[in-house]
C-alpha cells in the first residue's frame, strides 16, 4: 500500500489544497455583474471584491466541485469558468494589469481588457 507521501507529483495538484482537482475556477471580473450569485451558492469559494464589486475565488478547494459547478452554470453572464492552474497562474497575474470597466455599461458589451500599464 502507497502511502500519500509516497505518490510522485504529476503536475496536476492545486497550490491551495486539494490534491486531485486538475483545474481551478476564474471569475472574468470584466464580465461579472456583482449578483452575488455565486457567493450565495458556493460560500466557501467566492466572494465580492470590495473595490470593484465583482465576483473573485479566494479558495480553490473551499466548496465541492458540484457547488462550484451549480454557481457556474446559474451565473447569469457566464463569467466563472474552469481553467487549468498554470493557465490560472497567468489570468490571476494579468488581473494586475486589468482595467475593470464599469458597471454601467451592459454585459454584453463588456470584454476583458488586459492592457500593459507602462512605466513612466
Amino acid at each position: 500500500m502507497t502511502g500519500f507521501s509516497e505518490i510522485e507529483p504529476n503536475g496536476f495538484e492545486p497550490e491551495l489544497g486539494g490534491v486531485w482537482r486538475q483545474k481551478g475556477v476564474y471569475v472574468d471580473e470584466n464580465i461579472c455583474i456583482g449578483c452575488k450569485n455565486c457567493t450565495h451558492v458556493a460560500t466557501n469559494t467566492f466572494y465580492i471584491e470590495p473595490d470593484h464589486g465583482r465576483a473573485r475565488v479566494f479558495n480553490q478547494d473551499g466548496d465541492a466541485k458540484e457547488l462550484v459547478e451549480e454557481a457556474m452554470d446559474t451565473c447569469p453572464v457566464n463569467c466563472i469558468h474552469w481553467l487549468d492552474y498554470t493557465e490560472l497562474k497567468q489570468m490571476e497575474s494579468e488581473r494586475r494589469n486589468q482595467v475593470i470597466q464599469s458597471l454601467a455599461i451592459p454585459p454584453n458589451m463588456r470584454r476583458s481588457q488586459i492592457v500593459k500599464r507602462s512605466l513612466l
